[in-house]
C-alpha cells in the first residue's frame, strides 16, 4: 500500500534522520535527502543508504517522483519551505514548530486549504499507544475533567558552554523552551482531553543570558558543546524554563513547567489529568505505562497490551504485551496516519496526526504566553 509512495527529506541533523527510518518501516520509499549544501547531503545518504542527495531544495521540489516533503530543517526555515513544497504539489510534513509566527502559520493553513494536498506537523507524541487509550477513556466516559499538571524537561542545555541553533531568536523563534518542547505537552493535552485554552498566565526565564558559542555549528544532543575549543560569547533572549497557568474552557484549569536546564532530564513528558472518576498520569520515560487513580477502589497500573487497548490506539500497536514500543515508533504510527490520509483512507476532520490548523493553534498559544510574560498578567486568547 506505502509503497506507491514516494518521499524526500530535508534535514540532516537529529531528527531528518528519525524521519528515513520511521518511514522506511513503513515501506515508504524514501528517494534521497537534502543537508546543508550537496556534501552533507552526499555524506548522509552514504550512511543513510538513500540514492539520491539533493544540492538545492529546488532541485528536491523539481523530482517529479516525490510525492511528499518531510521537513526536519531549522524553525526559521519551516515557513518558506512549506510555501514552496505546496507550490510544487507536494505533500508536507513539517517539524515543529510550523511556522515563527502566528500570522505565518495562518497563511500556511490558508495555503493547504487551498491545495487540497494532506499537510502535517510532526507532534509524534500523540502517537505513544497508552496516549491513544487516554483520549478514547476520557470520550467515552464523558466525566468532567478538573485539571491538567505536567511538565516537560530535558538537560541537554544546561551549562552556559551548551549551543545549538535553538537558542537564537531569530533561527527558533522568541520562544524556545516553550516552543521547541512545550509545544509537544501543549498539542498532546488538547488532543488527549478536547480541552481549548482560554487565557494563560506565563512567566518566562532566561538561565544562561549569555553563553559561550563554538567555533563551528554543533549537533543536537551531542557531546561536541563540551569539547575543548575556541568559543565566542554570545547574548540569548530565549527561554531557558517556564511556568504557565492554563484556563480551559468549561472550567478547567492547567499547569506547565518546561525546563531545558533540569539536570538528569534526558526528555520527559509528564501529564495527570484529573476528572470526576479518576485521574490518569503518564510519563514519556516510561511511555508503556498508564497510572490510573481512584477514590474507591484500588489504584492501576495498566501495561501497554493491544489485548487490553481495543480501541483507537489498537491498530497503531505492532507488538504484543511487555515488548516495549517507544520514541522511534511514534515516528512510524504518526507516518501511518498521515499517509493513510493521503491514500484516502481516512475521511476528512477524523485525522489523528496533528494538522497545520493544530500546528497554527500551537503558535497562537505561544504568542499569548510571550505576551503574558511580557506584560505579567493573564492573557485571554481571541475567541
Amino acid at each position: 500500500m506505502y509503497n506507491s509512495i514516494t518521499v524526500a527529506v530535508a534535514g540532516a541533523g537529529f531528527i531528518g534522520p528519525v524521519h528515513v527510518e520511521g518511514l522506511r518501516r513503513l515501506g515508504i520509499r524514501v528517494k534521497g535527502l537534502l543537508g546543508k549544501d550537496l556534501q552533507e547531503s552526499t555524506d548522509a545518504c552514504k550512511k543513510l543508504n538513500l540514492e539520491h542527495p539533493y544540492a538545492t531544495y529546488e532541485d528536491l521540489l523539481a523530482d517529479e517522483e516525490v510525492d511528499a516533503v518531510h521537513l526536519a530543517v531549522p524553525n526559521v526555515l519551516h515557513y518558506s519551505m512549506v510555501k514552496k513544497a505546496l507550490a510544487a504539489g507536494k505533500h508536507v510534513m513539517c517539524e515543529k514548530p510550523l511556522a515563527m509566527t502566528s500570522e505565518e502559520g495562518a497563511e500556511l493553513v490558508e495555503l493547504a486549504r487551498q491545495s487540497n494536498l494532506k499537510t502535517g506537523v510532526n507532534y509524534n507524541l500523540r502517537f505513544y499507544p497508552i496516549n491513544l487509550e487516554v483520549r478514547d477513556r476520557l470520550a467515552q466516559s464523558g466525566s468532567r475533567i478538573f485539571s491538567v499538571t505536567g511538565s516537560y524537561q530535558q538537560d541537554w542545555l544546561l551549562y552556559d558552554t551548551d549551543y545549538n541553533w535553538r537558542v537564537l531568536a531569530d533561527q527558533g523563534g522568541a520562544l524556545r523552551a516553550v516552543s521547541d518542547i512545550g509545544t509537544h505537552w501543549l498539542d498532546l493535552v488538547h488532543f488527549v482531553t478536547g480541552l481549548e485554552a482560554e487565557a494563560v498566565l506565563a512567566d518566562l526565564t532566561t538561565v544562561h543570558p549569555q553563553r559561550k558559542r563554538p567555533i563551528g555549528e554543533v549537533s543536537s544532543f551531542t557531546k561536541d558543546s563540551e569539547k575543548a575549543q575556541a568559543t565566542e560569547t554570545i547574548d540569548v533572549t530565549t527561554d531557558d524554563c517556564a511556568s504557565i497557568l492554563f484556563k480551559f474552557k468549561g472550567g478547567a484549569r492547567g499547569q506547565l513547567f518546561v525546563s531545558q536546564v533540569s539536570a538528569g532530564h534526558k526528555n520527559q513528558l509528564k501529564y495527570d489529568i484529573a476528572t470526576q472518576d479518576a485521574a490518569y498520569e503518564w510519563n514519556s520515560e516510561r511511555p508503556n505505562e498508564l497510572s490510573i487513580g481512584r477514590r474507591g477502589d484500588l489504584n492501576q497500573v495498566l501495561m501497554k497490551d493491544p489485548g487490553l487497548m481495543t480501541g483507537t490506539a489498537a491498530p497503531y500497536i505492532n507488538y504484543p504485551g511487555g515488548h516495549n514500543e517507544g520514541f522511534p515508533d511514534t515516528f512510524k504510527q504518526c507516518f501511518r496516519a498521515f499517509y493513510d490520509a493521503v491514500l484516502g483512507d481516512t475521511a476528512a476532520g477524523e485525522e489523528l496526526y496533528a494538522t497545520f490548523t493544530d500546528g497554527h493553534q500551537e503558535l497562537v498559544l505561544c504568542d499569548a504566553i510571550l505576551r503574558s510574560n511580557a506584560e505579567q498578567g493573564w492573557v485571554r486568547l481571541s475567541q
